[in-house]
């Protein structure tokens, strides 16, 4: 879809959470091109479901002071990827045209960056809660270094990393890796 630099300042919330306030600003751009809003949901940190299928995603990249954030969403098409269910708007209905929607996510965005900018990261916190797959739900997380592990969502951390309960109970904080579902 397209990218876009966000220049963090010295009171900004930390640069991690862009991805989840990118993640709400998605997913209020695409809401209301479904006819079942409840399909969709977020998961961490930077994929957007529709149902168990992946439509969308975003990609930070730190550039000196400045955070260019990617977002692909896949409109017309969905390119297949080896291991994953992946799903296009247009298995809907009809796909909106490329600029319109670009139009709608880039207002989404403006509104979502103020509303990091001004109120932090509390309330995009139970945001982005409330449209992710539910606490409880099973995880696997590929970690950066090669492990895998297993749990179950636990929530998120004030810092915006995701939280994993394992099998003892325990609770694990992610920073980083490729979640999958189940």
């Amino acid at each position: 879809m397209g990218s876009t630099v966000v220049r963090p300042g010295p009171h900004d919330p930390p640069a991690p959470t862009l991805a989840l306030m990118t993640g709400l600003a998605l997913y209020e751009a695409v809401a209301p091109l479904i006819a079942e809003p409840a399909a969709l949901s977020l998961k961490w940190p930077n994929d957007l479901l529709l149902g168990r299928a992946k439509f969308a995603g975003i990609l930070l990249e730190r550039e000196g002071e400045a955070v260019i954030v990617g977002i692909g969403v896949n409109l017309a098409a969905a390119p297949p990827v080896d291991g994953r269910e992946t799903v296009a708007l247009s298995a809907l209905g009809p796909a909106p045209s490329r600029d319109a929607f670009a139009h709608a996510l880039a207002q989404s965005f403006d509104r979502e960056l103020e509303r990091w900018r001004t109120v932090g990261t509390e309330p995009l916190l139970r945001r982005w809660l409330a449209a992710a797959h539910p606490v409880g739900t099973p995880l696997s997380v590929h970690e950066p270094a090669g492990g895998k592990i297993s749990g179950t969502f636990a929530g998120l951390d004030p810092d915006g990393s995701l939280l994993l309960r394992l099998e003892d109970g325990s609770v694990r904080p992610i920073h980083a890796g490729d979640v999958m579902l189940g």
